[in-house]
């Protein structure tokens, strides 16, 4: 059974400690907390063993879980990474393209899994429709969520938009060919409100938007391909499917003759509303032990360092954008 061990237990850490702490596929060997109050806390509270460093932590474990602030995640997981122990990181991957580069090459070097927690691919609805979505070409995604001080440290395009990048460039298998965008600061010092357009090689085109200053939560994309249109709700986990009618090829030649008084939208379009089951796992469960069965396997996990690479590099270059 795997040693896993866990480092911050902040406002999202202490969910990945009650989901470990629950498995039955490892073995929780600690936590770690640059806040000894707040370990013993969360220590207390799940039945999970504090140490007081990092590093004693790393000694005792196959794999190291990082929920930290960004400005850490380098410095954190190359400890980690040299000592051959596989990671799984929170998104952004880290501050600086090439820090990301460095420790997808250490992990390659020495044949280790490196998770990026990009869980957004996790979500019961993108499972749902992953194997219907064949090249889009247009993504709509908006992302808003009320003011909160955490994330703060980076601007709302890696804290909530870099979601939205990591599943468009899944889905859009083309290069990228010219970015352009918008945002503001507002609350913070960074940006805290963005909207991107961006362009691909193959024609696709995906428009984002994301906001940490809103007066509610909402998470929604659509997404068109030539045969299927899908309106996906993340937070409500459903999905509206529309593919063309069996019908259509009956009032096809009506349609052509601009004789449209007769047609029923049914004639023309299937309209299908799906609400996605996980089997009572929420994503962070599955994006867990999606990580756990990498490492089990030997396999690539779904969400590598790489893709955590691609989404940070989009970001950065929407960032630049604004700032200039």
């Amino acid at each position: 059974m795997l040693n896993i061990g866990i480092v911050g237990v902040g406002q999202f850490g202490q969910n990945h400690a009650r989901i470990m702490s629950q498995s039955k596929l490892i073995n929780l060997v600690g936590l770690y907390d640059k806040k000894p109050k707040r370990a013993k806390e969360i220590g207390e509270k799940h039945n999970i063993k504090v140490f007081s460093d990092y590093q004693s932590l790393l000694d005792k474990c196959d794999a190291m879980v990082i929920v930290v602030n960004t400005i850490s995640h380098y410095e954190l997981a190359k400890s980690a990474l040299l000592k051959k122990r596989h990671v799984f990181l929170e998104k952004p991957i880290t501050e600086e393209l090439a820090q990301a580069k460095e420790l997808i090459e250490i992990a390659a070097l020495n044949d280790l899994r490196l998770q990026v927690g990009h869980i957004e691919r996790f979500n019961p609805v993108i499972l749902e429709i992953s194997s219907l979505i064949k090249d889009p070409i247009f993504i709509e995604v908006h992302r808003i969520a009320p003011f909160s001080a955490r994330g703060t440290d980076v601007p709302v395009v890696h804290e909530l938009m870099i979601h939205d990048l990591d599943f468009i460039l899944a889905f859009i298998d083309s290069k990228v060919k010219h970015i352009s965008a918008s945002g503001s600061k507002v609350m913070t010092k960074s940006i805290d409100i963005a909207n991107a357009r961006i362009e691909f090689e193959n024609g696709a085109v995906a428009n984002v938007t994301a906001s940490r200053i809103s007066l509610k939560r909402s998470r929604q994309a659509r997404i068109f391909q030539k045969d299927a249109y899908f309106s996906l709700d993340f937070q409500e986990k459903s999905v509206r499917i529309v593919t063309k009618s069996k019908k259509l090829y009956k009032v096809y030649p009506k349609i052509l003759a601009g004789k449209f008084d007769d047609i029923n939208q049914e004639d023309v379009v299937d309209i299908r509303e799906v609400k996605a089951s996980s089997d009572g796992k929420d994503a962070l469960t599955m994006e867990l032990e999606a990580f756990f069965q990498a490492i089990e396997a030997g396999s690539n996990p779904l969400v590598d360092g790489v893709a955590g690479y691609n989404a940070l590099e989009v970001a950065q270059k929407i960032v630049e954008k604004i700032n200039t």
